[in-house]
């Protein structure tokens, strides 16, 4: 145990690998945050994907998210862009969906974000969402 918590160290000195980390996370992740700030300025130039299941997108959502479960992301291909900005939300901060999305889409081609977070991150804060939302719902 005491080796790995020197190599940690070892790794967390090492700022040069540090900086390129952090700038990787601002590039590629986002929070609520900013998300709403984004939303309010510049909204054609994303899109916001839910990637959770139909029942808990239905209950509620972020607003302007298309639906689209994880387990259908290949064959909702479509509701992606390659010309903007893919952010992704799954359920909380320790829901893996978002991450694996991210990582599939991006190796396509796609501009993808993370909500850090996700949706439980939305709603913690009080922002806006959309509730039972059947009678709108395309699919």
């Amino acid at each position: 145990m005491h080796k790995k918590h020197e190599e940690i160290c070892k790794m967390t000195k090492d700022t040069k690998h540090a900086q390129e980390f952090f700038k990787q996370m601002l590039a590629f992740t986002v929070s609520p945050d900013r998300l709403k700030h984004m939303m309010e300025k510049h909204l054609e130039d994303y899109t916001l994907v839910d990637l959770r299941e139909y029942d808990d997108y239905i209950k509620g959502h972020i607003p302007f998210a298309v639906h689209v479960p994880y387990d259908q992301l290949e064959e909702q291909m479509v509701q992606f862009s390659k010309d903007k900005i893919n952010v992704l939300y799954g359920y909380s901060p320790f829901c893996q969906l978002s991450k694996k999305a991210a990582y599939h889409l991006a190796s396509e081609g796609y501009p993808v974000r993370e909500l850090l977070g996700g949706f439980k991150s939305w709603k913690k804060r009080d922002f806006d969402i959309v509730e039972n939302d059947v009678e709108d719902y395309p699919g």
